[in-house]
């Protein structure tokens, strides 16, 4: 009877083998390696077709025959905004590859820091550590900072959030980290995962998040998203939740990402049309509502009520227990 040495993990499988020998081939080829090197090492503006050809020094047909190549293989993917970025599996298992090494002390320094790093303020390598630390056993820690970086650029640059920007990115990056987990079966919750989505995500998406996240408590998993994000919730909104005794003053509008949306069970939609990527094995609703924005607070307290009317109809189509309710 033949014996088999201890290993440390699991071996391949024959598609993960199949999918890793395809990554591997896809960068052998030069000009592909430095495609994904340089889309990593390059702001989301500045990576036109026309600019990457040029920085490369190649015919743009090998650009776009490179992109088909990376694409394929699973190692670049398009956002929800046509842009094309690193996918995860680019960073955990390349992301070592995408940076040039150097003999100065300082170039291998900085070598040695996450792709991107050097990316944002200082003070985010503390929450880059600090992720890494708490998803350490479920992302490295490129992915991390990856993500780290992404999430202070999508609150900084389009959502206009200037205040408490730190803890902010952090808090956002949390959430696209654990989402992204959660969709990839990384991390196994034995609760339903909803996600709201309106075009500001500071108004309908917010009251009814907290309102759900309220009646359900730890029952439910809930995240908001905005298809064009605002500076903050409207206040009119949070007062008219603090009368009802639901909390929402720490909360703040964050870009639609395609993680949250791949680690939903329910998807609900209010008024953001098709912006919301379609997934299978999700369930996807329209909630009809009125914008908050500029309307009085009598009017609010209409919407509020209506949206919470909503929320207690769709848990119990989830079913979950223990449902208090609010008056």
């Amino acid at each position: 009877m033949s014996t088999f040495p201890r290993t440390i993990g699991r071996p391949l499988d024959s598609e993960s083998a199949r999918v890793r020998a395809q990554q591997i081939s896809a960068l052998t080829d030069p000009v592909n390696l430095r495609l994904l090197s340089l889309i990593a090492a390059t702001p989301e503006s500045q990576r036109s077709p026309n600019w990457l050809a040029e920085a490369l020094s190649v015919p743009g047909a090998e650009v776009n025959r490179a992109f088909t190549d990376l694409t394929t293989a699973g190692l670049l993917t398009k956002d929800l905004r046509d842009q094309y970025q690193l996918t995860a599996d680019a960073w955990v298992r390349f992301g070592r590859l995408l940076a040039s090494s150097g003999a100065g002390e300082t170039e291998r320094s900085e070598v040695t820091a996450p792709i991107h790093a050097r990316a944002v303020p200082p003070v985010f390598s503390r929450i880059v550590d600090d992720l890494s630390y708490r998803f350490s056993s479920t992302f490295s820690r490129e992915t991390v900072a990856r993500y780290v970086t992404e999430s202070y650029s999508l609150l900084a640059d389009r959502a206009h959030i200037v205040r408490f920007l730190p803890s902010l990115t952090a808090k956002f990056a949390t959430d696209r980290l654990s989402a992204l987990a959660t969709a990839g079966g990384l991390v196994l919750r034995g609760t339903p995962e909803v996600l709201f989505v309106c075009v500001q995500n500071a108004g309908r998406s917010q009251m009814a998040a907290a309102i759900l996240r309220q009646l359900a408590g730890d029952a439910v998993h809930v995240r908001t998203a905005g298809s064009a994000p605002a500076s903050a919730v409207h206040p009119v909104v949070v007062e008219a939740l603090d009368e009802i005794g639901v909390p929402l003053a720490t909360e703040f509008p964050k870009p639609l990402t395609e993680e949250v949306v791949q680690a939903a069970d329910y998807v609900i939609t209010m008024g953001c049309g098709d912006a919301c990527p379609i997934y299978p094995g999700r369930r996807y609703m329209d909630w009809v509502l009125e914008d908050p924005g500029n309307k009085s607070l009598a009017e609010v307290r209409v919407m509020r009520d209506e949206i919470s009317a909503r929320v207690h109809a769709l848990l119990a189509d989830m079913g979950p227990t223990n449902q208090p309710a609010i008056r």
